[in-house]
């Protein structure tokens, strides 16, 4: 390109998610069971429609009793009281326990009214089946009260969370049997390249196996995304014309290779002269040959061909804007000093020892196995240097 191009060039991180999910459409929502919401992003907020506990109630088994009849409990001199029944989960003690009596009560049972003390059974002698010796006071403390999970119309879980199992139980214990969740993205997946191969096929001199495609399609569906997997194209214009055709009915074509400065970066040329370009090249590394853009109406993503570089802009752009989960860095202390660029943010792979980030051995983007065997990506802002000993942002791989 000899003359000034028409759209940004060299946006940041930030922008280029900002970017992605601006193109993205409304997904739409489902209603669905909880059975089936794994991995989903929640669309509408959860209230409670329940207080858990839904009365105060004991935190261990023994008996339940009123502290005043117990101060002078000790091992060599007891407190005697008399047992007028239980309280157990889904059965609760029906009458009200006065001076000198008490309940048996057993985990997750509600309180008495009369009570507001719980003795261990650690503590107690029974005296045949309706008497027990306390042989220390009874503790207020050894309860759950009312609500202390949540109470009813609090709202629990926001819009936007991804369904874990721990949320799934969450919203069950709120009360809810189903959940409005957004729909999945439908992406089209695609890789390029003359050189590449599918794994299991024998290898010509200067070809190497599609990783890409692999790593990219489980990204995907880690996002909860349905995944079109286009295969691969060659290095040709007529092949990725007829690759992108192809996609239609997707939200989103993913694509790996083909978008840097090369002469035989036919993707890049096709979007400039044939569709529409949003932006080209992030300020970062790995990852800043990346381009979005639009063909016939369908958002393309184009991902470097590099699969360090390729899954790298994945992480940091691409499933931010699919989720709408933003980047959570953490702070550690740097073990290693990481050096940064100018005018690039730098996603240095480092490993964890104890408390501290170490720089992986290798921070070439050709070596895969980096991202496997590391840790984080150790964030070093533009031109910056971090030395050992000093704190630093990271996010987990």
């Amino acid at each position: 390109m000899t003359a000034a191009p028409a759209f940004p060039m060299f946006v940041s991180v930030p922008e280029a998610t900002a970017h992605l999910r601006a193109l993205l459409p409304d997904p739409g929502v489902d209603r669905v069971p909880l059975s089936g919401a794994l991995g989903r992003t929640l669309a509408e907020a959860l209230a409670a429609r329940v207080s858990h506990p839904s009365a105060t109630e004991s935190a261990l088994d023994g008996i339940a009793c009123r502290e005043a009849d117990t101060l002078t409990a000790t091992a060599d001199q007891p407190v005697p009281l008399r047992v007028v029944g239980e309280s157990r989960a889904g059965q609760p003690f029906a009458g009200t326990v006065g001076e000198g009596e008490c309940v048996r009560i057993y985990t997750g049972a509600p309180l008495p009214p009369g009570t507001d003390a719980i003795c261990p059974v650690e503590q107690l002698t029974d005296q045949g089946p309706d008497h027990v010796l306390l042989r220390r006071p009874a503790r207020p403390g050894d309860v759950r009260p009312e609500g202390q999970d949540f109470r009813a119309g609090d709202v629990v879980l926001p819009e936007g969370v991804p369904l874990t199992p721990a949320r799934l139980a969450l919203a069950a214990a709120l009360g809810h049997a189903e959940v409005t969740v957004r729909r999945p993205y439908r992406v089209a997946l695609l890789s390029t390249g003359d050189e590449v191969v599918a794994p299991g096929q024998p290898l010509r001199p200067g070809q190497v196996y599609d990783s890409n495609r692999v790593g990219l399609g489980a990204l995907l569906r880690e996002c909860g995304c349905e995944v079109l997997d286009l295969g691969h194209a060659p290095d040709s214009v007529d092949a990725l014309h007829a690759a992108l055709d192809a996609a239609g009915g997707a939200d989103l074509l993913l694509t790996s290779g083909g978008v840097s400065m090369g002469r035989y970066d036919f993707m890049r040329d096709l979007l400039i002269e044939r569709g529409t370009v949003t932006f080209w090249k992030v300020r970062m590394r790995p990852g800043g040959p990346a381009l979005l853009g639009r063909w016939a109406g369908l958002p393309v993503f184009g991902l470097p061909g590099n699969p360090v570089s390729s899954l790298v802009v994945f992480g940091l752009i691409v499933r931010p804007a699919l989720t709408g989960q933003p980047l959570r860095p953490v702070r550690l202390r740097a073990g290693t000093e990481f050096r940064g660029v100018p005018d690039k943010t730098v996603y240095a792979r480092g490993v964890l020892r104890g408390a501290e980030v170490h720089a992986y051995r290798q921070q070439s983007s050709g070596v895969l196995r980096s991202l496997s065997d590391s840790d984080v990506l150790v964030i070093v802002p533009e031109g910056a240097e971090v030395p050992a000993g000093a704190d630093v942002d990271v996010l987990l791989l």
